[in-house]
């Protein structure tokens, strides 16, 4: 059975949304299953990892899979550590970097910042979404300086996303879907929480797609197990289809296919200091995208997803995930923080924070089709100094001289770039 699809953002999205949940329902249906209990399938099993993940709290355990840097770089990560990354789809790294190269790099920021007059030139968020955390500014939309680049760069951080990339299913029915060993460079911004701090955090969401996951041909095919009546078979990890075509255009878009979100610690922070949590079960994702079908939500809504606003999750229409919230452990400069590109995330309030909360956010988007693509644009905003694509187009970096330049580019850097 054809499904309907719309390779652009459709004009009529009520009209849209009534179709496209008629035929998925339609689709299920003809597998002689019906919608619910093709999401009972999913809810049994996402239910099953809310309750592995609440009972290693009440026994104290970290719920994050924690990695050693030298581990992965000797590939000595035991099998027992890997399936745990696999299971919680999410890491943190200890050690990425030296705890001084970060401190370094911190201070580096400050000290690119403040030569160009940022502060003095700020004009507020340019994002509705990151402008809600409170602080002024918290988020830099800061993309070219040396610190950033240099850690993008590096061959350690080639190291770990290659580690990360080969978790995934990467090449299947003769197609290799991405290159696990090359980065695009995906350049994004930076965190500076100063000390003391006031924030309201960001709520639960999700950041790979919006309507586009239901309504755009890959997509469906990259869900098919979930549609096709063969919800069994659905796997977190394959990237089969997803590397082919971008979100619709979006003020929260990500031109990328990433198979993890990151970032690297610039300071110390605790872990109750407003960090990062994830509901960390993969095969969430699959409850997302059936929930929309049963029978209490409205034909013309998709719990609420919607263009042009991030992927919301919450206790409305998905209320047993969000048991499963759970924060991230204590982190020095210098760690790296990773979550599977599927994963519902937030990051908690803070009041009066002890100590600042400094990140780079670096994700691990390798090189496929859709990423070869965004990298000329990426190309072009490096060389110009300018705000990439996917953020608000604000290019504080236009006129500093100081920004990193195409001269300081090493091999992994040109190959992120698409210029090797």
């Amino acid at each position: 059975m054809a499904l309907p699809h719309w390779e652009e953002t459709p004009a009529d999205l009520g009209a849209a949304t009534r179709e496209i949940k008629t035929a998925l329902r339609a689709q299920i249906a003809a597998s002689g299953r019906t919608v619910d209990e093709v999401f009972a399938v999913v809810e049994q099993r996402v239910q099953a990892a809310v309750d592995d993940i609440t009972a290693a709290r009440r026994r104290g355990e970290s719920v994050w899979p924690v990695i050693d840097y030298a581990d992965i770089a000797a590939g000595a990560v035991s099998p027992a550590e890997i399936a745990k990354l696999r299971r919680r789809g999410c890491l943190v790294v200890r050690g990425h970097f030296e705890r001084a190269q970060a401190l370094g790099w911190d201070a580096d920021i400050v000290d690119y910042v403040e030569s160009n007059h940022f502060f003095e030139d700020y004009r507020g968020p340019g994002d509705d979404f990151f402008g809600s955390v409170g602080s002024k500014p918290e988020i830099y939309p800061i993309y070219w300086s040396a610190a950033q680049m240099q850690a993008r760069q590096s061959d350690r951080m080639a190291t770990v996303q290659a580690f990360l990339n080969a978790q995934w299913t990467h090449e299947s029915d003769g197609v290799q879907w991405f290159d696990p060993a090359r980065d695009s460079l995906y350049p994004d911004r930076i965190r500076r929480r100063p000390e003391g701090a006031d924030s309201a955090g960001l709520g639960t969401h999700l950041d790979p797609g919006t309507l586009d996951l239901w309504m755009t041909q890959a997509y469906q095919q990259a869900f098919r197990h979930l549609f096709d009546g063969d919800v069994e078979k659905y796997d977190p990890w394959d990237a089969a289809h997803r590397t082919a075509g971008p979100q619709y255009p979006g003020s929260t878009m990500c031109s990328a296919f990433r198979t993890f979100q990151g970032w690297t610690a610039l300071s110390d922070m605790d872990h109750d200091q407003g960090v990062l949590h994830t509901v960390p079960i993969p095969e969430a994702m699959a409850y997302l995208m059936l929930r929309p079908l049963l029978s209490d939500v409205p034909d013309d809504d998709m719990c609420g997803v919607t263009v042009n606003q991030v992927f919301p999750a919450g206790h409305k229409w998905h209320a047993p995930l969000m048991e499963a919230l759970s924060g991230i452990p204590d982190v020095r400069a210098g760690d790296s923080v990773w979550w599977h590109c599927d994963m519902i995330h937030s990051v908690a309030p803070v009041e009066a924070q002890k100590g600042w909360g400094n990140v780079m956010y670096i994700p691990a988007a390798p090189w496929c089709p859709r990423n070869e693509e965004y990298a000329a644009n990426v190309r072009d905003a490096f060389a110009k100094g300018e705000s990439p694509s996917d953020f608000p187009a604000e290019h504080y970096e236009r006129d500093w001289a100081n920004r990193f330049q195409p001269t300081d580019l090493n091999e992994i850097g040109r190959r992120g770039l698409g210029l090797s």
